[in-house]
């Protein structure tokens, strides 16, 4: 296959041995040309990858007041509505309001790696890219296009790249351990996903350097996000497998449910004999019983903090950052002694 880059409607003419304007009608189902030539071009700007840009290349010669969301957790997890996690949900919601009142619209997007792209992809005047991954291929490809973007949450081992804004996951750690610790907890566990966003990684720094802090031996659990609480229910064994912290630090809420509910299935109670806590707030959190303790993100801040960014760059070819906000530590009945 031709690489979409230097990619013209020439090569798409001579491939389908055609002539530029047939190409032209073809794609944009316009004049009188035979249905079998339609799709000899169509079959020929797909062999090329080109069919994108050849609506993006009419549409980019001004804005067109839309911006793109992509999310990228999501697009790890293969479902976009994941049940009980609405953290997303509000979000793109908050997101989506604040961007029209910018004179904005929002197209939410899947993967813009995988195929089918919906034709808008490369048309939109930016993006905003929510937890990209390590070495992520969609900022890579958005890279390539000259597209501005900006990410929620910095891209991990990414130098010098500071469009991003976020909460600020290390200072959320550092409370929920502070947290932890006051009610008591001397030995925590902590279960990270497994997606190499800066959201994990910076946990597990926090994390790790808490416990180097106190010389205690760190008790590190993986478990993969799309596992939800079954998940949590099954790294619950593994912890009880090298014996009962005083806490359980999950930072899906999803995850935090499971362990917990599978710890009293076990006969222990919470707080009394474990202390469980998680770095989402989530509908499983607050609908666990006892509730769980949980940080609480602050998206609008962290919204405006975003569009401020994305408006500069496209403005100015540049953005002051990275911006970050802060959470909040919502304490519940399940580490109150």
């Amino acid at each position: 296959m031709v690489s979409r880059a230097g990619v013209t409607i020439r090569d798409v003419a001579r491939r389908a041995g055609v002539s530029i304007t047939s190409v032209s009608h073809a794609l944009n189902d316009k004049g009188t040309i035979s249905e079998s030539t339609r799709e000899r071009v169509r079959q020929a700007a797909a062999e090329l990858d080109y069919q994108a840009d050849a609506f993006a290349r009419g549409m980019r010669q001004g804005r067109i007041g839309v911006i793109g969301l992509v999310m990228r957790s999501l697009d790890a997890l293969g479902d976009y509505t994941p049940d009980g996690v609405d953290v997303f949900v509000r979000f793109a919601g908050i997101l989506s309001a604040k961007a029209l009142g910018r004179g904005w619209s929002l197209t939410l997007l899947p993967d813009l790696t995988r195929r089918p792209v919906p034709s808008m992809a490369f048309a939109m005047d930016g993006y905003v890219v929510m937890s990209p991954l390590e070495g992520d291929p969609v900022t890579e490809l958005l890279d390539a296009r000259g597209i501005a973007y900006v990410t929620y949450g910095r891209e991990p081992t990414r130098m010098g790249f500071d469009s991003w804004a976020a909460e600020d996951d290390r200072d959320a750690a550092q409370q929920l351990l502070r947290h932890l610790e006051a009610a008591g907890a001397e030995e925590v566990a902590l279960v990270r996903g497994t997606d190499r966003n800066a959201w994990n990684l910076d946990y597990t720094e926090v994390y790790l350097r808490w416990c180097a802090e106190r010389a205690r031996a760190p008790r590190l659990y993986e478990q993969p996000e799309g596992s939800g609480v079954v998940g949590g229910e099954q790294v619950a064994d593994r912890i009880l497998v090298d014996g009962l912290p005083d806490a359980v630090l999950c930072l899906t809420g999803r995850h935090a449910a499971g362990v917990q509910r599978h710890l009293q299935d076990r006969g222990f109670v919470v707080p009394r004999d474990v202390m469980v806590a998680t770095g989402s707030d989530s509908e499983h959190s607050r609908a666990s019983r006892p509730a769980i303790t949980a940080i609480q993100m602050s998206p609008a801040d962290t919204a405006d903090a975003l569009l401020d960014l994305l408006q500069a760059k496209l403005d100015r070819g540049g953005s002051p950052g990275p911006r970050l906000t802060r959470s909040r530590l919502r304490p519940r009945a399940s580490t109150r002694s």
